[in-house]
């Protein structure tokens, strides 16, 4: 496992809302393990998930989103297919679905960029459009 530093950049755009971008520079470690990586960081108050380890876990077409702590989820991106899963927070649980249009990464020990966009819906009712830019470099 090595440390890196990850920049990554989040576009969340949501019905009838203006696009929110959040940029956020951190370390993180990466890990090549049984054929794909695993990125982890720490989240903070600047995501308003502080208290939550989010981890990439990359393999050849597809790429999985876990996050926990106070948050739990899982969530993974294949392109073009419909995933649900339970998104579970301190007050309660909802239901999502995802379902990705670009999954694209090209890692290698000094780190690499990782592109993720998705739609989501929450509870059933389409909720908007994500987008995932990380660029990892080896510390």
């Amino acid at each position: 496992m090595s440390t890196v530093l990850l920049s990554i950049r989040g576009k969340q755009s949501y019905q009838d809302q203006d696009p929110e971008i959040i940029e956020l520079v951190t370390q993180g470690t990466m890990a090549f393990r049984d054929g794909g990586w695993d990125i982890s960081y720490e989240e903070s108050d600047l995501t308003g998930l502080q208290g939550v380890t989010t981890t990439f876990r990359v393999d050849p077409g597809c790429i999985t989103l876990t996050r926990t702590g106070p948050l739990n989820s899982q969530m993974i991106f294949r392109e073009g297919v419909f995933h649900e899963s339970l998104y579970q927070m301190p007050f309660g649980a909802l239901m999502i679905t995802v379902c990705a249009n670009c999954v694209e990464f090209e890692l290698n020990e000094n780190g690499g960029v990782i592109d993720l966009t998705y739609a989501i819906d929450i509870e059933n009712t389409a909720a908007g459009y994500i987008e995932y830019h990380l660029d990892i470099q080896a510390k």
